[in-house]
């Protein structure tokens, strides 16, 4: 049996354009291929959301489908669409040959956590559609989290079949594509058949799916493995295995910024833009932003704007201008100094009536505020998309100024912790020094007020992250936290500040989604509550 896989980069909403992937690869297959294997709702993409619901959405779902069915030749065709069945809508495999429908597998197991909602659309499958027969073969199909359950294999363990496909939506994260092939060898030798995993590419929204299409043999030995991070296809014969490409598995940090960099790319280019443009504050948050923003769109598609204070330090104004310098990046000065004196002049008599005329947080934040609303100024005029800079750790705890620097279009870093950053500049500038090295080595601060530094206000980073993972990727109580080796007093002022901070992540730009508890649809706390985590 020859297989094609086809690792592609389906776009949501884009039945047409998704269609025609599918169609092109049928008229271009070579008269050998047996099976064509594309991967879950790749007709519509992932996720389609409430588009599901509407009718026009599915009409368009059913004549594209049906063309693709009336263009499929002599090899067997297995694509992932949504469809209605009676009252019932169903996450579905779709497979075709010689111009006719051979059938359809409905999706069984429907995921309800983290990014996923698919109980929200989707009727689970009965399961009675499982194996289809085409060719003298026996093929047996599931989707995405089918796999994952072991009270259903244990049910298809009985079904002798000459291989079992898995279409995937498989999102990215950290050391994801280990688990899968842990999860696909064991699968493959509790069928006793080789199995094919398929996994599309791209950035939807703030999920980045990484592809990683592989196939195993039915003893569990890795047969194939395509390229992480690529719309690419290949094509393996069964009947002649041990001749095959086996694509390295970068290491966690490389998959981490290809990650970043694809997210990026794909969030900005499918809303409409071709350019972006953020604030660089020679701090290693920004420089981190504009290197990936480089990776993802071009150094000519990249504007960095200086927006020194009279608190902006002259080494953090070098440092913007070094990386802008190795970066080859166009940039701008606009100090605002002058702005934010006449917004302070403004508001004094006021301040001063209420007997509050001594400079406190407000004044940093109407620094970050004028910077924002320049910023946001040259996104309008020349509808560039601005990137925001904060990371995963300030987010957490509500360091960051809403309608400042939080004001932006995409988060580039929102999901990545603070020590995190500095590990992925550290791979950055292995061969060749892209983030200045001062950027790096000095102490991390928001330049709001003079000598001001991060540690005044939060534990070193490497203590802080520590805390909130425990917390928002653990979900530990305080208690469990402080019995790791942390001041309980402080483990409860940080989850405190991360409780309190909601209503601002609320506000936030999406971001790549690198873990498994992002901020965003995998935590869904609400935001006015009286839960206090105080044990």
């Amino acid at each position: 049996m020859k297989i094609q896989l086809m690792q592609t980069t389906p776009r949501v909403g884009d039945i047409s354009g998704n269609a025609e992937i599918i169609m092109q690869a049928i008229g271009q297959a070579s008269s050998d291929i047996d099976l064509m294997v594309f991967s879950e709702l790749m007709l519509t993409g992932y996720p389609p959301e409430d588009l599901l619901l509407r009718p026009a959405f599915m009409e368009a779902v059913g004549v594209a489908a049906q063309a693709i069915i009336q263009c499929s030749g002599q090899s067997i065709v297995v694509f992932g669409m949504p469809r209605w069945w009676g009252d019932a809508l169903y996450n579905s495999a779709c497979v075709a040959q010689d111009g006719k429908l051979i059938g359809y597998y409905d999706k069984q197991k429907l995921p309800n956590y983290g990014v996923f909602d698919e109980q929200r659309y989707f009727t689970s499958g009965d399961g009675k559609q499982v194996v289809f027969e085409a060719c003298g073969w026996k093929i047996g199909l599931g989707i995405c989290e089918d796999l994952w359950s072991d009270k259903l294999a244990q049910a298809q363990e009985k079904f002798a079949c000459d291989v079992w496909l898995n279409l995937n939506a498989s999102p990215f994260h950290t050391n994801k594509q280990h688990e899968r092939e842990t999860l696909t060898k064991r699968r493959a030798k509790q069928f006793s058949c080789p199995l094919v995993y398929v996994n599309p590419v791209g950035g939807q929204d703030e999920v980045v799916f990484d592809g990683g299409s592989h196939v195993v043999a039915a003893e569990g030995d890795m047969l194939m493995r395509l390229p992480l991070f690529q719309d690419t296809e290949a094509t393996i014969n069964l009947a002649d295995v041990g001749q095959y490409q086996l694509a390295d598995v970068p290491e966690p940090i490389a998959q981490i910024y290809k990650a970043l960099v694809l997210g990026t790319k794909d969030y900005v280019q499918r809303n409409g833009s071709t350019q972006v443009v953020l604030g660089l504050s020679g701090g290693i948050d920004s420089a981190l932003t504009a290197a990936i923003a480089v990776d993802a769109l071009g150094k000519a598609n990249v504007l960095a704007v200086l927006l020194p204070s009279s608190c902006s330090s002259d080494h953090s104004i070098k440092d913007a201008q070094d990386l802008v310098k190795n970066l080859g990046i166009e940039s701008i000065t606009l100090p605002i100094a002058k702005s934010v004196s006449a917004i302070e002049h403004t508001l004094a008599d006021t301040f001063q009536a209420w007997g509050k005329a001594e400079a406190d947080v407000t004044e940093e934040n109407i620094q970050a505020r004028a910077r924002g609303v320049l910023l946001m100024a040259i996104s309008n005029k020349t509808g560039r998309m601005l990137l925001t800079t904060g990371n995963k750790s300030e987010m957490a705890v509500g360091y960051a100024t809403l309608y400042g620097d939080m004001a932006g279009g995409f988060a580039v870093l929102k999901d990545v912790y603070k020590m995190e950053v500095f590990a992925l500049c550290d791979y950055l500038n292995r061969d060749i020094e892209v983030i200045p090295q001062n950027t790096i080595d000095k102490p991390p601060s928001a330049e709001l007020r003079p000598d001001q530094k991060d540690s005044d206000s939060l534990p070193e980073y490497a203590v802080l992250d520590a805390i909130l993972k425990a917390s928002i990727e653990a979900r530990l109580s305080v208690t469990e936290i402080a019995a790791l080796g942390y001041d309980k007093e402080e483990v409860a002022r940080i989850v405190g500040l991360l409780m309190l901070a909601e209503y601002k992540r609320r506000q936030s730009p999406l971001g790549v989604k690198i873990t498994q508890r992002a901020f965003g649809r995998d935590r869904r706390y609400p935001i006015t509550h009286a839960f206090r985590d105080v044990s």
